[in-house]
């Protein structure tokens, strides 16, 4: 009857209050809960009796220092403005992406241009509008870009540039393309994709400003729709940087060409207008989404005291998904990446959106792959109508302060660039690479630690997935800064245990009954399977004659002993010297160190480093040293 009451009074016009019969619980009961939880579950200890230690143990941190809260309220809230509005950080049209929903930008960088059309065709029919072309030594030569092109309307697609060092004599030969088709002047759009300084990074070599800073001119005064030169973040984010570092020089570069071009004689809303910024988005959507927000705001601080005018302030942005992320093993996985990756663009608010194809680190995608990657902005787009909603993570209390958390630790970076001279002084004094190195490092003993898992890789692996094959792609430009993937320290040590005679394994011995030990023991396999590394076990054992039976049957120079503290407290040592003189060479334990017998070489546990251990395990067996 109340419910019928309520509900009469709502259709009389009164108005809907959800959740109006239920009290309102405040931020104290929260913590008070969260804290019985913890208790409950060991991870706050006894003697820890504040609430501001409940929040500690739940808040986690970013490669930028950043605390990320388990709760955010509205304290936390930040103004951020409106859609198509200074400082845009709720993205910069107004409609946001509702009308047209963001460009479906595909990558080619198959040297054959036979093969290359084929697959523009391809892709062009399938969803994909817009094409960015790898020429030069990492793709196609420069002077068959006719034939890639061919059966392509430059009026009615766009094309973007991607030549390195060779990006002047590229851009040219796009210009007389277009030119032989009779396309006229205002109908080309794209991006000649002009960026020294990204080539400079990848290359370390000093590359001429004078011919992109022409191109950029013609482009200026005879072709309205495109834009001339490329922004590019992923250098930094593909050597192993954070996104604060990541949009620092990002923003570094942006600042220096708009720099180069109002010296050569334009004004500043032109120049601005020639730029387009490409940024990585990585499988962390809530990082994403506020490293796009993050740079709106951040280029329309610099263009502001630029004295551009509002409406030039607005950043273009090119999202594509990680290469560092991605893997070689367990490619499949990578598929989930680069949806969530995609979404996260979408949702950020970028223009153009690239996903790569699940099979891109292991060489030239194929025609499967490269459908799927088409077919999940199609996704997106049209089964999930993404770009229907406005900014949908404005107003997310979390999405708002980390983008502003971000966006000002990205403005201290970026200061410490400029006063060190700008982005070009900091490639070639190494500092950039310093500073990139140092983030790396930090990530990779993460991962190292799989405090930071790479599903199907240093997590849930599978050793007996068949390996997929790939016609090798062109080497990308080295020379500068590295180039990095997270799962390569791993897949290394899954190579060399693949190309052994036999492949390593580690005996676990099982102590006491199934209950006992299968916790411990799962936790070893799927450890040991990220290093290629196969496992047996003795099964539910009552005493240590047992395991030695068992362990004679399935012979290996490395055990591992795993069973609950208290069978361990009962029989971990006696099984640890008795496995040893039997003949194992390396003896393992798994758990706390603090419980390990001393005739153990070292534990494993959670949080351990697991690469170390591999190593040491690979090392034992001869397959690495």
């Amino acid at each position: 009857m109340a419910s019928q009451d309520r509900l009469s009074t709502v259709s009389g016009g009164t108005g809907l209050v959800l959740g109006d019969e239920f009290p309102t619980p405040t931020y104290a009961q929260w913590q008070a809960h969260v804290e019985k939880v913890l208790r409950r579950t060991k991870l706050l200890a006894e003697d820890a009796p504040t609430p501001e230690v409940v929040e500690d143990v739940l808040a986690t941190e970013t490669y930028d220092g950043i605390t990320v809260h388990p709760l955010y309220t509205n304290r936390d809230a930040t103004a951020s403005g409106l859609p198509g509005a200074a400082p845009y950080v709720r993205g910069a049209r107004p409609e946001g992406s509702v009308a047209e929903g963001w460009e479906v930008r595909v990558r080619h960088a198959h040297p054959d241009a036979a093969v290359t059309n084929r697959e523009i065709l391809a892709d062009l029919v399938n969803g994909a509008n817009s094409i960015w072309l790898e020429l030069g030594g990492a793709g196609l030569a420069v002077d068959s870009l006719g034939d890639a092109l061919a059966e392509v309307h430059l009026d009615m697609v766009s094309v973007v540039l991607d030549a390195g060092a060779d990006g002047p004599q590229a851009a040219e030969a796009l210009l007389r393309l277009a030119d032989e088709q009779g396309v006229p002047a205002a109908a080309l759009t794209g991006n000649l994709g002009l960026d020294p300084l990204s080539v400079q990074a990848r290359t370390g070599v000093n590359v001429d400003t004078t011919a992109s800073v022409a191109l950029a001119r013609h482009c200026a005064e005879q072709q309205p729709q495109l834009r001339a030169i490329t922004v590019d973040g992923l250098p930094y984010h593909d050597a192993g940087g954070s996104d604060a570092q990541e949009l620092a020089y990002s923003l570094a570069a942006g600042t220096t060409y708009l720099r180069l071009l109002t010296e050569a004689g334009l004004d500043v809303d032109t120049a601005a207008g020639l730029l387009e910024f490409r940024f990585a988005a990585s499988a962390d959507q809530f990082l994403t989404i506020a490293k796009l927000r993050a740079a709106r705001r951040l280029w329309e601080q610099v263009t502001r005291a630029s004295e551009a005018s509002e409406s030039a302030r607005a950043q273009q942005q090119h999202a594509v998904t990680s290469s560092a992320m991605m893997t070689r093993r367990d490619p499949w996985v990578n598929m989930l990446r680069t949806t969530i990756a995609a979404f996260a663009a979408g949702v950020g608010g970028a223009q153009a959106v690239t996903v790569q194809p699940f099979d891109a680190a292991i060489g030239l995608p194929d025609s499967f792959a490269r459908r799927l990657a088409r077919n999940t902005q199609a996704l997106l787009l049209d089964e999930s109508h993404l770009a229907q909603v406005i900014d949908p993570a404005g107003g997310s209390w979390y999405v708002e302060s980390l983008t502003d958390e971000l966006a000002h630790a990205a403005w201290e970076t970026f200061q410490g660039v400029e006063a060190a001279g700008g982005l070009h002084a900091a490639l070639e004094s190494g500092s950039a690479a310093t500073d990139l190195d140092a983030t790396w490092q930090r990530r990779r003993r993460a991962l190292a630690h799989r405090t930071d898992p790479i599903t199907g890789i240093s997590e849930f692996p599978n050793l007996d997935e068949p390996l997929l094959e790939r016609e090798q792609a062109p080497e990308p430009p080295s020379g500068g800064l590295a180039r990095v993937r997270y799962a390569a320290d791993y897949e290394a040590l899954r190579d060399a245990a693949d190309a052994a005679a036999s492949r390593p394994t580690v005996f676990l011995a099982t102590l006491g009954p199934l209950a006992s030990y299968t916790a411990r023991a799962s936790f070893t396999r799927n450890l040991v399977a990220a290093g290629g590394i196969d496992a047996t076990e003795a099964g539910a054992t009552e005493s240590t004659d047992e395991v030695l039976a068992a362990y004679r049957e399935q012979e290996s120079r490395v055990v591992v002993l795993c069973s609950s503290d208290k069978v361990y407290a009962d029989r971990a040592a006696e099984t640890a010297d008795a496995l040893r003189a039997a003949g194992a060479e390396l003896v393992l334990f798994a758990g706390s160190p603090d419980n390990a017998p001393s005739a153990v070489d070292f534990s494993i546990h959670t949080g351990c480093d697991a690469l170390d251990a591999l190593h040491r395990i690979h090392r034992t067996w001869g397959v690495s040293r």
